[in-house]
């Protein structure tokens, strides 16, 4: 593709071809405002706040789709631009819930920025006619609040473009539409999976997560409850976000330090049951393949791609891995063998995760995720929550002094950093795997060819003679093109790892929100995941089943992997689940 030459305030800029007037003068350091545009997601040009002047163009034209010829003059900061998108932001707020202090977008607005930046305090129009708006909370994960939407659509396009769901659109014509299910259904009523991917998307207050801090902040303070944490692996890539620090900047051991200034009676990370984990799923592979099991075997990590395969697919759940996800294999193991180590009735232990994921939410209330009489994990709190929690207590985040994970529930590997990132689980899988199935020690640890952020990626290995395929994919509209392979019989896979999320857990639906003038030209998955794959790299053991922690499990307590009793703690089943009407 050829380089053309285009000039955006006085700048000339080389851009390719096919360029985007918005991508042009990003190349020229300058930032032309957006509110419905998100790259790859929804590209739409609808909300009018991105409109610039072309000389010799006829009107104002929209920038996120407007695309850049040879020579080209554009202009995008003139006093007609500056007014037009003043008054646009005065008819979004003539209808919009301005209670910013009570909002949990307030600071981490993308409306909220722009309103600053062209000095827009209230609306002209604000006396004029208003919508009034349920607020729908009766999904376990998801809530939205109509009253605070701008109808720019990206949710719409999360959930249609990037998981191929669709279960929310627009409902309605001119002044009296809004962003809803089917027949104005509850979200809980249909076949939305819960991953949050238009909460990442919405640039306001209109999605969030359901919020559990304060139950979880009543345990703490609660004598009579003993109250764990664990952190899953992408959170420590993510939460920096949340107090300005470089996107992707790995917080580990700040993460812990914090989690303990808030109370909680014992510190863990979720990488040791990502390490559990792989060694209940190898040894789970090994005996589908040489004992004529149903293959290809499916990870069963993700809750949003469970929920999606019951659904969508669940003439094929004997595909999937048996496994609990690694937040409940250890809730499971601390209500049981952490609870007899420190002489702890379970029903005094409360579980709490920090996930990346709003799925997670929905994971808990699952059948079959309470091996001890009781539930396995009791809250499941998103990074964007442990943040907030951690603004509220006044702790000084960025300058915490890092500290260490508790044990015996703490120790990892870096086959368990690297969970987060799409291909990560699959390549876990492998290095375990591949020795068990060889009887050899890897020399090579690093299976590249399942890394990046590519929506679906193949690789096949050769193990002695035995020829194994793998597939990962992530995103479920990536699922869903896989799946339909498995269900025609021509996936001639023998594992495959999928992720709801595109791009793996870096980029879940419970991570803090990265405002669009940054995720449309910056891949923060790939960022996140990277800082994973560094950690791995510098940690002394790699293969999850080398953990002296996971090892002394076995010993003292689970026995063999995949034994009775690991099966009745660790593994978990399916349930099929209706299809309900999608919107249109």
């Amino acid at each position: 593709m050829a380089d053309i030459k285009v000039t955006v305030d006085n700048i000339q800029v080389t851009v390719p071809e096919g360029s985007t007037l918005l991508e042009a003068a990003h190349a020229a350091g300058i930032d032309i405002p957006t509110l419905c545009f998100l790259k790859d997601v929804n590209e739409i040009g609808a909300c009018r706040m991105c409109l610039c002047e072309v000389e010799g163009a006829r009107g104002l034209v929209t920038s996120c789709v407007f695309p850049v010829q040879d020579g080209m003059v554009a202009h995008t900061n003139t006093a007609r631009l500056r007014e037009a998108r003043r008054k646009t932001l005065q008819l979004i707020l003539s209808d919009h819930n301005m209670d910013c202090l009570a909002c949990v977008r307030s600071g981490n607005c993308e409306l909220q920025k722009l309103c600053k930046r062209y000095g827009v305090e209230d609306s002209d129009y604000y006396a004029g006619k208003k919508n009034d708006f349920t607020i729908d909370d009766s999904s376990a994960s998801i809530v939205r609040d109509n009253s605070k939407c701008i109808l720019c659509r990206r949710c719409v396009g999360a959930c249609e473009n990037l998981q191929g769901i669709g279960v929310i659109g627009t409902n309605n014509r001119g002044f009296d539409t809004f962003i809803g299910c089917a027949f104005d259904m509850p979200l809980a009523e249909t076949s939305c999976v819960n991953c949050g991917q238009c909460i990442v998307a919405c640039p306001v207050g209109a999605l969030h997560e359901k919020d559990s801090t304060k139950e979880v902040m009543a345990a703490i303070e609660d004598p009579t409850k003993h109250v764990v944490v664990q952190a899953a692996p992408s959170t420590r890539v993510g939460l920096g976000d949340c107090f300005g620090m470089p996107l992707g900047a790995e917080v580990e051991g700040k993460m812990a330090a914090a989690m303990r200034r808030l109370g909680f009676d014992a510190v863990f990370d979720t990488n040791f049951s990502a390490d559990l984990t792989i060694v209940e799923e190898a040894n789970e592979l090994i005996e589908r393949v040489t004992k004529g099991g149903v293959l290809p075997m499916i990870t069963s990590c993700s809750p949003g791609w469970i929920k999606f395969c019951e659904h969508y697919y669940p003439d094929q759940l004997a595909h999937v891995s048996s496994c609990k996800s690694p937040q409940q294999m250890f809730g499971a193991v601390a209500k049981s063998y952490y609870a007899e180590l420190k002489g702890i009735d379970p029903k005094d232990i409360v579980s709490v995760s920090i996930m990346p994921c709003t799925a997670k939410k929905f994971e808990l209330g699952r059948p079959d995720q309470d091996a001890t009489g009781y539930p396995d994990v009791d809250y499941a709190l998103t990074t964007r929550e442990l943040g907030r929690m951690i603004t509220e207590a006044g702790i000084d985040f960025v300058n915490l002094p890092p500290e260490k994970y508790d044990s015996p529930l703490g120790e990892y590997t870096g086959a368990a950093v690297i969970f987060g990132a799409t291909g990560g689980v699959m390549e876990a899988a492998l290095r375990t795997a591949v020795e068990w199935i060889t009887g050899e020690t890897l020399q090579k640890l690093d299976f590249v060819d399942v890394r990046g952020t590519k929506g679906i990626k193949e690789a096949s290995y050769d193990l002695n003679g035995l020829t194994v395929k793998v597939a990962v994919a992530s995103g479920l509209a990536n699922a869903r093109k896989v799946m339909d392979m498995v269900r025609a019989g021509t996936a001639d896979y023998t594992f495959i790892e999928i992720m709801a999320c595109p791009g793996g857990c870096v980029n879940g639906g419970g991570q803090p929100h990265v405002d669009s003038s940054v995720r449309n030209f910056a891949d923060v998955r790939a960022i996140r995941a990277k800082s994973l794959y560094d950690l791995d790299a510098s940690l002394p053991l790699r293969k999850s089943h080398e953990n002296p922690e996971i090892i002394a499990l076995y010993e003292n307590y689970l026995g063999e992997y995949g034994s009775h009793k690991a099966h009745h703690l660790l593994h978990t089943t399916y349930v099929e689940r209706v299809v309900n009407q999608q919107a249109d």
